[in-house]
């Protein structure tokens, strides 16, 4: 196996690595940087777990290579709260509306609601479905988490 070295930004900290053509986004931020609130579900991409913000955009971790990522700036459901663990906009709503349960699959909703948001700060109920469609919870029911969605963006707005 031949490795390749990556250069990377991982929720604001520059990261060197060497690393097998093989090794996906998911696997590199859960083993190398430490980071495993970024979760594995399905690892196929269907699921959502594992989302990540690449670039600022919503991308399945189990479905980039950590070669892809290389010069890109990658934020974790670690890196989304403030840097003195002030939680954003985004999980304290989802704390507020009960929007989680058991918990597997927030990280994964925390990171695609901020880029949503990010995209579309006023999304109406429907949007919000569309923007979340990706991302399955088998324990909520989603009414807390579009809630949530909609609290997030009334704070993020005002």
């Amino acid at each position: 196996m031949h490795d390749h070295p990556v250069e990377l930004t991982v929720n604001g900290r520059q990261t060197t690595a060497s690393v097998e053509s093989r090794l996906t986004l998911a696997d590199f931020l859960r083993e190398r940087c430490g980071l495993t609130g970024t979760h594995l579900g399905c690892e196929h991409g269907a699921c959502g777990a594992c989302t990540v913000l690449m670039d600022g955009d919503a991308v399945r971790s189990c479905l980039v290579f950590a070669v892809q990522a290389d010069g890109s700036e990658v934020t974790t459901v670690e890196g989304v709260a403030a840097a003195d663990g002030e939680l954003s906009p985004v999980q304290q709503a989802l704390r507020d509306c009960h929007g989680l349960q058991c918990g597997f699959c927030t990280p994964g909703f925390v990171t695609t609601i901020t880029a949503l948001l990010q995209d579309n700060p006023d999304p109406t109920e429907e949007e919000i479905r569309e923007g979340l469609s990706g991302n399955f919870c088998r324990c909520t029911g989603y009414q807390g988490i579009i809630k949530a969605v909609q609290q997030a963006a009334a704070t993020m707005r005002s």
